[in-house]
């Protein structure tokens, strides 16, 4: 069945960088645009980063443009958040999903409701 296994969160300081990954099984990993969420208690899960099936093009969300990186790793099945400039607001668990619709880019961040199959998320901590 599908499968998203996130890996990688932890305590770092702030300014600090970290980066997280999301193993994906049990469909073809290469035509799904992928995306990392984040949630904090009581928030609804906000958009950080996509990276499309094609031509790994990818969208941020506006609060970690520029400190933030996604990429993707066909042959590992596995898309990474290179978290740079680390702030103590990005606390939060953070989530890999698959995109709702395989062969689909999106060019603009998206809700949590376009994504699906979600991992059980991995802690970020940022201490100030």
């Amino acid at each position: 069945q599908v499968q998203l296994v996130e890996s990688g969160g932890g305590l770092v300081q702030a300014g600090g960088s970290l980066i997280i990954s999301c193993n994906a099984s049990g469909f073809d990993f290469s035509i799904y645009t992928m995306g990392w969420f984040r949630q904090t208690p009581g928030k609804e899960r906000e958009f950080v980063a996509s990276i499309n099936w094609i031509q790994s093009a990818a969208n941020y969300g506006d609060s970690v443009k520029g400190r933030f990186s996604i990429s993707r790793d066909n042959a590992k099945n596995t898309v990474y958040l290179q978290m740079n400039s680390l702030k103590p607001e990005d606390t939060a668990v953070y989530f890999c999903g698959r995109y709702i619709k395989p062969f689909t880019a999106i060019r603009e961040p998206r809700t949590a409701n376009d994504f699906g199959s979600w991992g059980q998320g991995t802690q970020v901590t940022v201490s100030s």
